[in-house]
């Protein structure tokens, strides 16, 4: 070095009794005469190359070469951090490097270092922590120092979330220790689509696309981390939704089917999340359904690994009921009745009280035929259902079925037009009255009771019946009676005086109600179908005889009063 000091063995002969040694003009710091042949001498300060020289009583000496070297002077270590373990190639920059003879990090010599120029030298770190000096030796001294800091290697403690689609985009927080001045972050060999160092114990980064389950870590000069695994989880794909309908208040439970259902986060009808649902398997969820509105929705399913695509659920309005026509009918059933209101498409039940009908048929959204089952009397309610629900309540009334007792009177004439008085139960409402298969000419409800029918034309014996929404009810007896016909008065002549018995012969006889001389009525007696007797009263001259019955009153025969003899 420049600095002297560098103890030299000098070597020759005739050096006994040397009395100077000198570094060009300079003397040597000290000096040993070791032997005729060799001096230990101690070197000035001094700069360049010199000619060292020995003088003795026989002289001086030739003088051999002694280069001043100066001491070497570092500049830059790149990088100036490196991994705890060793291991990092640096270079060095600076001067005075070449004939190094030690690099050190601190107190411990680098792995190894080649000498590239007087101006670099490339080492390789040794283990080591925390922030050392770096220093190079050659002949002219050592250098100054540069810092060199060791970095340990970074650990992961956890990933969240650990799952995202198998498109990435994921956005992740990575924590652990040691994650400043991190390079990379790879999931699996793919690095990371982005990653941003929050602190040195939090990265968060953006998942790339991938498959399957990977380890994530990260790197910095330190080194590169443990892995945490992270799974990549295919977007889920729907099949079916059963039943694919309910109503717009919401609470059916569906059952939907697909693939990757596993871990699902969230269901959706539509934007509206489902009130409730519970992941059964990788392929079947039970969700219920939340409360809409009147028309579709798209259910979809949202899991780690993105949004499925959507399965259609109907929302169905509540069914409204507006009118049932008939209202009223026998408790037998039977009856086909059409209903009529709105929502009504897709009914599943129409029910008479607690009663499913007979039948039904969904005619229109407006209106279903059905056929009332059998019921009690009174008024049964009446409702549609339908995947939206079940609706208001119209009444049906169910009726009796009508009992006649009596009919009076129980004859007519074949003309008709007799006045029946009907007596039974359960007569309100009579929609008919028959005599045979004839209908009334007329009736009249008098009360629940009683019904008043004027007869139509008709012969013989007939069942009278009526018929209400309740049913017919059972008949009774009514007789047609032809109108009577008179052929013969026996006497045809008697006493002004009357009091005569004449023998009135003809037909239809039997249910005679008067006999009548002229306008007088007078006693009589049936005695047959073809015979009447009759009293004459008193009268003058020719009168017509006539005899009623409820079939009529007959054509008339000729009757003549004859005087008293002088008169």
């Amino acid at each position: 070095p420049v600095s002297g000091g560098t103890t030299v063995v000098l070597t020759g002969t005739g050096l006994t009794g040397a009395t100077a040694v000198n570094f060009g003009t300079t003397p040597a710091a000290s000096f040993t005469v070791d032997s005729p042949t060799q001096i230990t001498a101690v070197a000035p300060p001094g700069t360049g190359t010199v000619s060292v020289t020995v003088t003795t009583a026989g002289g001086t000496s030739n003088g051999l070469t002694y280069t001043y070297v100066a001491a070497p002077a570092l500049t830059t270590v790149v990088p100036n951090t490196g991994s705890v373990t060793g291991g990092t190639t640096v270079v060095l920059t600076g001067t005075g490097l070449t004939g190094a003879t030690a690099v050190n990090f601190g107190g411990t010599p680098a792995t190894s270092f080649t000498v590239d120029s007087p101006s670099q030298i490339t080492a390789v770190a040794p283990p080591g922590t925390g922030t050392v000096l770096v220093t190079v030796t050659g002949a002219g001294g050592t250098s100054n120092g540069v810092a060199y800091t060791y970095v340990a290697v970074p650990a992961l403690a956890s990933i969240i979330p650990g799952s995202g689609p198998v498109t990435g985009g994921t956005t992740v927080v990575l924590t652990g220790t040691g994650l400043t001045g991190a390079t990379a972050v790879n999931f699996g060999t793919t690095p990371a689509t982005s990653f941003t160092v929050n602190s040195p114990n939090q990265i968060t980064a953006v998942a790339p696309a991938g498959t399957g389950t990977v380890l994530v870590t990260v790197a910095t000069v330190g080194g590169t981390s443990n892995g945490v695994a992270y799974t990549y989880v295919a977007v889920p794909a729907l099949a079916s939704i059963l039943p694919s309908l309910g109503p717009v208040i919401g609470g059916t439970v569906v059952v939907i089917t697909g693939t990757g259902l596993t871990g699902a986060t969230a269901v959706d009808f539509g934007a509206v999340p489902a009130a409730l649902f519970t992941v059964i398997s990788d392929t079947q969820i039970t969700a219920l359904a939340p409360a809409g509105v009147a028309g579709t929705a798209q259910v979809t399913v949202t899991t780690a690994g993105g949004t499925s695509n959507g399965v259609t659920y109907t929302y169905v309005a509540l069914p409204a009921l507006t009118t049932i026509v008939p209202n009223v009918g026998p408790v037998a059933g039977g009856t086909t009745v059409v209903i009529t209101g709105t929502g009504l498409t897709g009914a599943t039940a129409v029910t008479f009280g607690a009663t499913p009908a007979t039948s039904f048929t969904v005619n229109s959204d407006t209106q279903i035929t059905a056929v009332a089952p059998a019921g009690v009397a009174g008024t049964a309610q009446v409702t549609v259902t339908t995947a939206g629900g079940t609706s208001n309540i119209l009444g049906y009334i169910y009726l009796d079925v009508p009992v006649l007792i009596t009919a009076l009177p129980i004859l007519g004439a074949e003309a008709g037009g007799t006045t029946v008085v009907l007596t039974g139960i359960n007569l309100a409402g009579t929609t008919a009255v028959t005599f045979g298969a004839t209908p009334a000419a007329s009736f009249t409800i008098d009360s629940n009771t009683q019904i008043t029918a004027i007869s139509p034309a008709g012969t013989g014996l007939v069942q009278i019946t009526v018929t209400t929404p309740g049913g017919t009810s059972n008949g009774v007896f009514f007789t047609y009676l032809p109108v009577p016909t008179l052929t013969t008065l026996v006497p045809n002549l008697g006493p002004e005086i009357g009091g005569q018995a004449v023998l009135v012969t003809g037909t239809a006889l039997t249910w005679t109600t008067g006999v009548s001389f002229g306008a007088t009525p007078v006693p009589f007696t049936v005695i047959s179908d073809t015979q009447v007797t009759a009293i004459t009263p008193a009268g003058t001259g020719t009168v017509q005889v006539t005899a009623t019955t409820p079939g009529g009153t007959s054509n008339s025969g000729t009757y003549t009063y004859v005087p008293p003899p002088g008169a």
